[in-house]
């Protein structure tokens, strides 16, 4: 398994967040998972939702969007993890 930090972000209190990644082999499965980096502990801090793109026939671009779920800043990362 391939696992990495694809980006880092920073959302303000409440906002959200739309990034894109291109270029990923279509044959691969990828999991994304995104990790805030500045403690806040008592709630959730960060929602996410995956979209994916067929760019061509052999490659696919996510668009990954974030949500601060918390009442401050927060800084995060977006990290990947191919499955096969």
């Amino acid at each position: 398994m391939q696992v990495g930090t694809q980006f880092t972000g920073t959302l303000a209190a409440g906002a959200t967040g739309r990034w894109f990644t291109h270029s990923w082999p279509a044959d691969w499965h990828v999991a994304w998972t995104f990790m805030p980096t500045t403690p806040r502990p008592g709630a959730a801090q960060l929602d996410w939702d995956v979209e994916v793109e067929r760019a061509t026939g052999s490659t696919v671009t996510y668009w990954l969007t974030v949500t601060n779920l918390s009442a401050a800043a927060l800084d995060f990362e977006g990290r990947y993890a191919v499955l096969n």
